[in-house]
């Protein structure tokens, strides 16, 4: 679609929207000119379903500056530090579940495995509680955690299409976003857990704590439980799925790629005892295949901006015309596209971590790589995915090789059911206990 241009037009339905591929007008956008395009577009009013309007995502305009300004120092180096014992926690206790196991490989399908890890480190880091879902599969912390997540089936699909094409239908008739059970227990399991620390005194070192510590420090619009919530909520909702599904690519690109997964065991070996923060964080080639997994793999796809006043993109040679952009006009960054276009990533669907060693990860054109998205409406949580998903690799290879099996789908095929990036057949691959 265009391949030589900056920008390039496309419908989303019946929604005119510019797809710009171009990095220094990706940089334009996103970063130089952000007052223009602070915004994701928003399909679910917040009159439906304050718990999805509220969320951070989904806020707008000065709430959204407010709750960014507010939630920013919750997710920085030193408070991933503080949760650090919580996720090596869960951690620990995944793959104890493995290590019981009697067989020399034990057949696992990642997808389920990996969403019941980050189910029980959001439920743990996120909302105070404590859960091992491979030992209790049908607890209801996670039963509920799969229905607010789940995106497939006929009906569903149609709710979110039509939400798509007609908000304000939806917005009279006050549709909700997440089923009301959904809603009710999320809404009491946080309202509990706060009513009892602040009764209590209780200090917990994960998200409650910390979004109740900022809370005390807001000059403007107080933030009450149900905004407490809503964080929660999304950040479950970007955390079930999407992380998981990219724990799954990187395991299923070890097991096939069993050079790489040498090289890290190598590293992971050379660490002595359990690993701390500062440990995990000075593994340099474990970082290089999570960063090469996130190109490959993106977590999202594509992300997006609303032009929220009339903004001229000039031309960058004189035959060319300028191009009015007006109010409310969706602009559309093709992420994945950008994250496989050999002009940035030669040879791009090949399997590569020294892309991001020292000297080659300087040459990476600047906007080319944005697993997170980019500016001030990149993703709060990026620092937290990261760590989640090393400290659980350095655990699992500290025990097993990752390795196909006769289940394995070779080469892997993409599911074209469904919004987010997964296998067609599911992530079915072996854990091979390691002779040390």
């Amino acid at each position: 679609m265009a391949p030589n241009s900056r920008y390039c037009g496309m419908y989303q339905f019946t929604m005119p929207t510019l797809v710009v591929r171009d990095p220094d007008l990706i940089k334009q956008i996103t970063v130089k000119d952000f007052d223009y395009f602070l915004n994701h577009r928003t399909f679910i009013p917040e009159e439906c379903d304050a718990l999805w309007g509220k969320n951070l995502f989904a806020l707008t305009n000065q709430k959204w500056r407010d709750m960014r300004s507010t939630l920013s120092p919750a997710f920085t180096g030193s408070k991933m530090k503080f949760m650090f014992p919580l996720i090596s926690e869960t951690a620990e206790y995944f793959i104890r579940h493995f290590l019981s196991k009697q067989e020399d490989v034990v057949t696992v399908e990642m997808k389920d495995a990996f969403t019941r890890f980050t189910n029980d480190v959001i439920a743990n880091t996120a909302f105070g509680v404590s859960c091992d879902s491979l030992k209790e599969r049908e607890n209801e912390f996670y039963l509920m955690g799969k229905e607010a997540t789940d995106l497939k089936g006929f009906w569903k699909n149609i709710k979110l299409l039509l939400f798509f094409l007609i908000p304000q239908v939806f917005k009279l008739c006050k549709v909700r976003f997440f089923s009301k059970s959904v809603a009710n227990f999320f809404t009491n399991l946080i309202k509990g857990n706060i009513t009892k620390r602040e009764e209590f005194g209780i200090v917990r070192p994960d998200m409650i704590y910390l979004l109740m510590e900022a809370r005390k420090n807001v000059s403007n619009e107080p933030i009450s439980d149900e905004d407490i919530t809503a964080q929660a909520l999304i950040f479950f909702f970007a955390g079930f799925d999407t992380v998981s599904s990219a724990m799954c690519f990187m395991s299923y690109e070890l097991a096939t790629n069993p050079e790489i997964q040498e090289k890290l065991l190598q590293e992971i070996d050379s660490v002595e005892g359990k690993p701390t923060y500062d440990t995990l964080m000075n593994l340099k080639y474990l970082d290089m295949v999570v960063s090469e997994t996130l190109r490959k793999w993106p977590i999202s796809v594509a992300t997006d901006r609303i032009c929220n006043k009339p903004y001229t993109i000039e031309p960058k040679s004189p035959d060319k015309r300028p191009l009015l952009l007006e109010k409310n006009l969706a602009v559309w960054i093709p992420v994945y596209a950008l994250h496989r276009d050999p002009n940035y990533f030669p040879d791009p669907n090949r399997f590569d971590p020294e892309r991001f060693n020292e000297e080659n990860k300087a040459n990476i054109k600047p906007y080319t790589y944005l697993p997170f998205g980019l500016g001030p409406r990149n993703c709060i949580g990026s620092r937290f995915a990261l760590l989640e998903m090393k400290i659980l690799f350095f655990y699992i290879l500290s025990h097993f090789e990752i390795t196909p099996i006769p289940r394995t789908q070779i080469p892997l095929k993409i599911n074209k059911t469904q919004f987010a990036l997964t296998a067609e057949d599911g992530f079915w691959l072996g854990l091979k206990r390691r002779q040390k």
